[in-house]
């Protein structure tokens, strides 16, 4: 039976639990590495890759094949910002459920936040593009504080944000940064089991419950 969650708000990660960006990401990655000369990446391979925000990912895809100078990095993350504008949203698509999850807790008078280590500029027009923006009463991005997930400020900032405690906000996410979070701020949490995860098997990091789809997540709720 599951542990049921009197929450006030729940704050969502984006990609891998809200929106499956991968092929996207994998494009703009791709076009990036060529630029520099370096081989292609497929999208199995940059599943691992995904989570800790742009520049992790860039620090990797460059590791892949050798490691880069600081001068290449810089260069590559130029590059991929350029690529990554153009492709944002191209086939990038909701999780089965989501759009109904958000009007269901919309209604139930649940105060919403995205907590994402993906920067502004990327995650803006996405919330827009699906028509989610409504739904959120504060979006934490990548760039928003000096820190990104694993550290609990994003967290706490949201809630605060929000106008709700910590261990009354519920975190649903796909990785270990989300359960590292979340449990640094005193927040429940719950992993998706269809997200990245970095490529670690979502079984395996600690957590309050996983869920085959967002629509479970009514089923963790009091009230």
């Amino acid at each position: 039976m599951n542990r049921l969650f009197k929450a006030k708000a729940v704050l969502f990660d984006l990609d891998g639990t809200l929106l499956d960006t991968l092929s996207d990401l994998t494009e703009a990655a791709n076009l990036m590495l060529a630029e520099l000369g370096r081989p292609s990446l497929d999208r199995a391979r940059l599943l691992g890759f995904v989570g800790r925000g742009v520049n992790d990912l860039i620090s990797r895809c460059l590791a892949d094949s050798g490691e880069p100078s600081t001068v290449e990095i810089d260069t590559a993350r130029e590059i991929f910002r350029h690529h990554y504008v153009c492709v944002n949203g191209l086939t990038t698509q909701p999780y089965p459920g989501v759009a109904e999850l958000l009007a269901t807790l919309a209604a139930r008078r649940l105060k919403m936040a995205v907590v994402t280590n993906k920067s502004a500029v990327f995650t803006l027009p996405l919330l827009q593009q699906f028509d989610m923006a409504k739904y959120f009463g504060a979006v934490v991005c990548g760039d928003t504080l000096p820190v990104r997930k694993p550290d609990p400020a994003m967290i706490l900032y949201a809630c605060k944000l929000l106008g709700a405690k910590p261990e009354e906000s519920l975190m649903i996410g796909d990785s270990i940064n989300d359960s590292l979070a979340a449990r640094a701020a005193g927040a429940p949490v719950l992993l998706v089991k269809y997200g990245y995860s970095e490529g670690m098997p979502v079984e395996s990091i600690d957590c309050d419950g996983l869920l085959s789809g967002l629509h479970q997540v009514p089923d963790w709720l009091l009230g």
